[in-house]
């Protein structure tokens, strides 16, 4: 138990400064942005120009005229009580904005990860039960084809089936759940496919260990030395990887938020960088960091409680 709480509290005190360091980061994104926000936002109105007496007024209201130790600081206040500034572009709270199209999002992550999960499973132990038979060699064949092809590719095509040809699905929009159908698949099938080959390498790697060796040669079947005793720590790296793909899920797929017309972080985030909105990107930059770092954090844990050598340092 001491070991167990030794090892939380170390696991939290690593990730403090990795927060730290994700902050700093976006802080830094905001001083690099091109030209300057008092005069950005004294110019919102296109019909007035602004005088200088005006333009440093601003710059004095907003604090640019501090050190950026003290503009950091006060940025970090800022952040903590849910302020992430005011876009350029529409002039509205980014924090809003982004808590506005989470839910979508968070929708299209977790059906996403729910279908990795499963499908990462039952691929990895299926192809692991069948170690080097045809089935074996056909499902390892399959998974890098599907691996190789690139997320954009994959929503056309379906997108040219599913709608256009079949026209049993919408070609964007999420008005419905049904909306999310291929967001979801073009998410989820590659990463299904790494999910299940690491879990296939891991279960195999588990199965050559001595103790494997020995439970059959006690008379354990195969089905047995896998769910009993190997599975348990092979889910290690398989834990790991969805951590980090629930992470960058939570963060928003770009490409297929933008090709799916869905109004989510991701989505946001690319107009953002197509618009240089230096200050939504910040806070996208900020919003993802921390949620990796929790994601990752909470993998840690899980994997700790699945394998108490690793909490032990052995």
């Amino acid at each position: 138990m001491n070991s167990t709480l030794y090892y939380i509290k170390k696991k939290i005190l690593w990730t403090i400064p990795i927060l730290i360091g994700i902050t700093f980061l976006a802080f830094s994104l905001g001083l690099m942005g091109k030209g300057d926000p008092a005069t950005t936002r004294a110019s919102a109105d296109p019909n007035y120009i602004p005088t200088e007496e005006e333009i440093e007024e601003i710059r004095e209201e907003m604090g640019l005229n501090d050190s950026i130790f003290v503009q950091y600081i006060h940025w970090m206040e800022d952040v903590l009580h849910g302020d992430f500034g005011t876009s350029y572009i529409d002039d509205k709270p980014v924090f809003e904005e982004m808590m506005r199209l989470m839910p979508n999002t968070l929708i299209l992550s977790v059906m996403s990860l729910s279908l990795i999960i499963v499908l990462g499973l039952i691929g990895g132990i299926f192809l692991a039960w069948f170690q080097d038979r045809f089935l074996d060699l056909t499902g390892r064949i399959a998974l890098v084809f599907f691996m190789s092809i690139p997320g954009f590719c994959l929503a056309y095509f379906m997108i040219w089936l599913f709608a256009q040809k079949l026209h049993i699905l919408p070609t964007s929009g999420v008005e419905t759940m049904v909306g999310f159908v291929m967001p979801c698949l073009a998410v989820s099938i590659g990463s299904s496919c790494v999910a299940a080959r690491m879990l296939r390498i891991s279960i195999l790697g588990e199965l050559s260990q001595n103790y494997i060796l020995t439970i059959q040669a006690k008379g354990f079947r195969r089905s047995q030395c896998i769910f009993r005793h190997a599975l348990r720590n092979s889910l290690i790296p398989f834990i790991t990887y969805i951590a980090n793909v629930f992470g960058g899920l939570l963060g928003g797929s770009m490409i297929t938020e933008s090709v799916f017309s869905v109004p989510g972080i991701g989505s946001y985030a690319l107009n953002a960088i197509n618009n240089r909105d230096y200050v939504a990107i910040q806070g996208y930059v900020l919003f993802t960091g921390v949620v990796f770092a929790l994601t990752s954090l909470f993998s840690d844990l899980i994997c700790a409680w699945l394998n108490p050598q690793i909490r032990l340092g052995e």
